[in-house]
């Protein structure tokens, strides 16, 4: 049971970006992938979320086993596979509650032509309303988020803090294997940061997700305490150790990996 990532090599507009990125996250651990900026990490997030922009060139994405490559997003996302973006967008018009009823629907197969198709049920592609009202209720309590912002546009005029919070409460909701956390902690406060990372820890306890944290920063490893630790540089990844290696990139930065790198080491 584990996302596999298999010699992964990926360019956007002709240009390679990931040079053969090889890594396994297992059900129920954390891995960090720390690199610097332009390295490659939040391309490697999108490619393995399918966004079309990302094209894979050559190698494969298994999912406990299955191949993601042919997949389209919402497939992915269905096949337990969810991404928390570094950057939240914002959709006026649709309110955050709206967008995480359709997409809990989604993913738990409300869609699906049998399940609509069953006799006697009225908006059988949702999720009954009262069940999905309480388990929201509980997830908001979680992360310590208000049921006001239920009402708000989707991001719009949210904070740092608060948009990261609802990326947490969707992944709370879609319950997925393994979640990709694209630099989580980017303009996170100390407190935003402390309860973000509670709720991370809960889930996967709860859960067992498997997690890859990309981040620059020791900050957020100080919360959400890593198994495995890969250092991402020119699109690849170039050492891969215990959590050790943080307080090792906290102390000396990234360019004795270059270093390294360029002497052969």
């Amino acid at each position: 049971m584990a996302l596999e990532i298999r010699d992964l090599h990926v360019a956007v507009d002709g240009k390679e970006i990931l040079k053969g990125v090889s890594l396994v996250v297992e059900r129920g651990a954390t891995h960090a992938l720390m690199g610097p900026n332009g390295s490659g990490k939040s391309t490697l997030s999108y490619a393995l979320m399918g966004h079309p922009k990302y094209q894979i060139t050559r190698g494969d994405v298994l999912l406990d086993g299955t191949s993601l490559l042919e997949m389209t997003p919402d497939l992915r996302a269905r096949q337990g596979l969810f991404l928390a973006m570094q950057y939240p967008v914002a959709v006026s018009g649709v309110t955050l509650y709206s967008f995480l009823h359709a997409a809990t629907s989604a993913v738990r197969g409300y869609g699906d032509q049998k399940k609509s198709a069953a006799p006697g049920r009225r908006n059988a592609h949702m999720m009954p309303m009262r069940e999905f009202r309480k388990e929201v209720d509980e997830k908001l309590d979680l992360i310590k988020m208000d049921s006001a912002f239920l009402r708000r546009y989707l991001n719009e005029g949210f904070s740092g803090g608060e948009k990261k919070r609802a990326e947490i409460l969707q992944m709370a909701l879609l319950q997925p294997r393994y979640a990709v956390l694209d630099e989580t902690d980017s303009g996170l406060d100390i407190d935003a940061l402390r309860i973000v990372s509670e709720g991370i820890n809960t889930l996967q306890e709860s859960l067992q997700v498997g997690l890859l944290v990309i981040t620059h920063y020791q900050r957020i490893l100080n919360y959400i305490h890593p198994d495995v630790v890969h250092i991402f540089v020119d699109g690849r990844v170039v050492k891969t150790g215990d959590a050790a290696l943080v307080d090792l990139l906290e102390e000396r930065g990234y360019d004795w990996v270059r270093q390294e790198l360029a002497a052969g080491g």
